[in-house]
């Protein structure tokens, strides 16, 4: 007898259920200017109570959910998720999850002390937000007392513990720490990480974000070609544009989603720590579902209220920024970048 084959998920653009982003915790130990400014989220911010927050057990539930409806990638965020306690649980949990993949996306201030277990609890890959290799801009970007060089030991020891391929992402903001894309991108040429610069983008309010600190994907690279020469990658998928260097010792990759926004093909979904869902890195509001999580013991409503989210999403906003009203948007260090 043939297997019966599930359809696809698909939103009202026709576009597939394929990601979730969950955060474990909306608590991090850096206050980045494009994420968690100081005057915003200091000593006197509400963070999340403990009580509020997805146990393990809730989260586990939710993803084999939406592994059921065709999530084949699970990316663990925060805040920064390693603050989490024990995470390494919640991992080894998610891991028994067939076909799908298990990512976390981190500061890397704590990597070097838990890249290792997380290996071993089941973990494939690691992604680490790192903007500039220079001391003084990594500090005024990251506004905390760690040092880069603590991150860069993360970055090895994740390398050296298997949890490949690794990418770094930096978010470059003109004027701050856009005259380093250059050295970042030689720091990791070579070493198979593969660096991916990310436009400066308007999510929540707190950010200050204008237009003008934007720096154009298509600038970055003819800074980096003009000294490392490179080539559009013949594959192109995902959300980063892939470049090549000519020489062969790896590649690059651009995120432009403020100057040629990729809505189109977003298949992404996003967990916050205390159980809401939302369609969009650029939301107003989130479904909750804790109630679905806790007021049954069976799963058929909590994937009847995923289905409906999804299929009822048309969320387009980077397409449409110019022309948008003026609105308030879910903080990203909430639901994750």
């Amino acid at each position: 007898m043939a297997v019966k084959k599930e359809l696809p998920v698909l939103d009202r653009r026709q576009r597939p259920l394929g990601e979730l982003r969950v955060s474990v915790t909306d608590r991090c130990n850096f206050r980045c200017s494009y994420c968690m400014p100081r005057e915003a989220f200091g000593s006197g911010h509400r963070f999340l109570p403990r009580a509020e927050i997805l146990s393990f057990e809730e989260i586990h539930r939710t993803c084999r959910v939406f592994a059921s409806l065709g999530v084949r990638k699970l990316r663990l965020t925060g805040g920064e998720p390693l603050l989490r306690a024990e995470l390494s649980k919640l991992v080894a949990m998610l891991a028994t999850l067939p076909d799908v993949e298990l990512a976390l996306t981190t500061n890397g201030s704590l990597l070097e002390s838990q890249a290792g277990a997380l290996r071993d609890a089941g973990l494939h890959r690691v992604t680490v937000s790192l903007d500039s290799l220079d001391p003084d801009v990594f500090r005024t970007m990251s506004d905390s007392d760690v040092p880069v060089a603590r991150v860069l030991r993360g970055i090895e020891a994740a390398d050296l513990a298997g949890l490949r391929p690794i990418k770094i992402n930096a978010v470059v903001r003109r004027g701050v720490n856009d005259v380093g894309v250059v050295a970042l991108a030689k720091h990791f040429k070579g070493t198979g990480i593969v660096v991916r610069f990310i436009e400066f983008m308007d999510v929540g309010v707190t950010n200050h974000w204008r237009p003008a600190d934007v720096v154009p994907a298509a600038r970055i690279v003819e800074r980096i070609a003009a000294e490392l020469p490179l080539e559009p990658c013949g594959e192109q998928s995902g959300v980063a544009k892939r470049y090549r260097y000519t020489d062969g010792t790896g590649e690059i990759g651009v995120i432009a989603s403020v100057t040629e926004p990729f809505c189109g093909s977003c298949s992404r979904a996003r967990l916050s720590a205390d159980g809401h869902l939302f369609t969009c890195l650029f939301a107003t509001t989130g479904i909750d579902l804790r109630p679905a999580l806790r007021e049954t013991s069976t799963d058929e409503r909590l994937e009847a209220i995923v289905r409906g989210a999804w299929e009822a999403r048309a969320d387009r906003y980077s397409e449409i920024r110019a022309s948008a009203p003026s609105r308030r948007r879910i903080e990203m260090s909430y639901i994750g970048g």
